[in-house]
């Protein structure tokens, strides 16, 4: 959640190198994901186009392996390039049940496909290194810049991707399990300050937006919850951040140690945020700041130190920053915008031959957890969400200079700033016929995939994640499933 890397946004958890960053960099306030799910989020970095251009619809589907991303390019600009950990952006990836689920949004069924969001507590006071497979990579990319980076003649762009923070696989929940437990050990919980947690404000099941509740319900989040529980996965949530917080300052050390860090830009980021039950959801998936506002901070040579961003930004302007970084010329066909003259200081009128930065910022999100695409624009004080061909679902208007928490939607209230920030949204992607491609494809892969399943259909569609729900009445959701065909 990018709201905890600047404050007053984050009192619950010590985050030092994020400090660190945040002191010797530049931290952007207002920095979103385009898609706010793994594979389709990363595929607009990767490419610096937004995901109605990749048409990564969801985690299976995201960009051919070989597109030309900005690594690339500056290998073949004569960067030595490396890659470490999560990469997570061509198609092919994540469990069925996943697929199915995105596939299937628009069928007229209720299932839960989650299990419920839960805790757990491993090792003791002393045990670090929690997420291993994360440890293991971070010391990779430790040991390459130790011994390889250090050596080179050649400028080089390292990466690593963890898969902290996010939520551990939950096995509890039967066969096809999601991830849906928040995993941590003593050590890093006691780094977080459990007064400061707020808990958040749920509005009843009966006032939720629709597509709220269908995500409430499928993310397993409409049954009762203390508000002990509610802290707990919270503060859970903040001790996964300070493990990753630690793996950056591993990274930070050993460029210091070999002298590296004073000419080497370093950029932190995520592909989504994560609700940690915020709106009563877990997850991400959805266009609330707990999901889609990401952390952005860079420190290096010629950015300048101490300085908070408020512009809205995004992940696809992560590519022309590279590129510009690189001083490698940029193609002109991106969504993206280099982010150089932010991080300089300079004036937005100094800004890239394409002209002035946009005062927007676009996400969607056509995957599964929602039964309608959605498509959120974030300018000035304002966050537009408008669902599926913009009529047949209500759209939804937040003030997030009055309503940060995001609890009242203001679209009835406010027609004529609907209406205008619709017409940027219809000028950036035309919404309506996205979401109609979407159902489109939705249909075909499902019909393709039932195809080659033959005889055993029923029972392989019985036993993904929903199979708790699926196996009580079969027949009725076989037949959802035919009618919606």
């Amino acid at each position: 959640d990018g709201r905890l890397t600047f404050y007053p946004g984050n009192q619950t958890v010590d985050l030092p190198f994020i400090n660190f960053m945040r002191r010797y960099g530049t931290v952007f306030l207002n920095a979103y994901t385009n898609s706010p799910i793994c594979c389709p989020s990363r595929a607009a970095m990767w490419s610096g186009l937004f995901t109605h251009l990749t048409e990564s619809w969801n985690n299976f589907k995201g960009l051919d392996p070989d597109y030309v991303t900005w690594m690339d390019l500056m290998e073949k600009y004569g960067y030595h390039t490396q890659k470490y950990g999560k990469l997570d952006y061509t198609s092919g990836h994540h469990s069925v049940s996943n697929r199915v689920e995105a596939w299937t949004r628009d069928v007229d069924f209720l299932l839960r496909q989650e299990g419920r969001p839960m805790v757990n507590l491993t090792g003791d006071r002393k045990h670090v290194r929690v997420m291993e497979a994360d440890w293991r990579n971070t010391d990779k990319a430790v040991n390459w810049i130790k011994e390889e980076a250090i050596n080179l003649t050649q400028p080089f762009a390292l990466y690593l991707g963890l898969n902290l923070p996010h939520p551990y696989p939950s096995p509890y929940a039967g066969e096809n399990f999601g991830s849906s437990t928040f995993l941590t050990s003593p050590y890093w919980l006691e780094k977080v300050t459990y007064e400061a947690i707020k808990i958040p404000k749920w509005s009843s099941l009966s006032e939720m937006h629709p597509v709220d509740y269908y995500s409430s319900y499928t993310k397993n989040c409409t049954g009762e919850f203390t508000k002990q529980e509610v802290r707990n996965i919270r503060a859970f949530y903040y001790a996964m951040c300070a493990e990753t917080d630690a793996m950056l300052g591993e990274i930070i050390s050993a460029l210091r140690d070999t002298g590296l860090l004073k000419k080497t830009i370093v950029i932190f980021t995520a592909d989504h945020g994560e609700l940690a039950m915020e709106h009563r959801q877990f997850y991400k998936m959805s266009m609330y700041e707990g999901s889609s506002h990401v952390p952005l901070l860079v420190m290096g040579p010629g950015i300048k130190k101490q300085q908070q961003v408020p512009n809205v930004v995004s992940l696809v302007d992560i590519y022309p920053t590279m590129l510009d970084i690189a001083r490698i010329p940029v193609p002109q066909n991106l969504s993206g915008y280099s982010l150089i003259p932010l991080l300089c200081g300079k004036a937005e009128n100094e800004a890239s031959p394409r002209g002035p930065r946009p005062s927007w910022v676009l996400s969607e999100f056509h995957g599964c957890n929602v039964n309608s695409s959605i498509y959120m624009l974030r300018t000035g004080k304002w966050k537009y969400i408008a669902y599926s061909d913009g009529h047949s679902v209500l759209p939804q208007l937040f003030d997030l200079t009055a309503d940060p928490d995001e609890l009242t939607n203001v679209a009835i209230k406010f027609p004529v700033i609907v209406r205008s920030l619709d017409k940027i949204l219809r000028s950036v992607v035309n919404y309506p016929k996205v979401s109609s491609s979407v159902q489109e494809y939705n249909k075909r892969q499902f019909i393709s995939w039932k195809q080659s399943l033959g005889q055993n259909y029923s029972n392989v569609i019985a036993n993904l994640r929903w199979h708790q729900d699926w196996l009580k009445e079969p027949k009725k959701y076989e037949n959802a499933i035919d009618k919606w065909l």
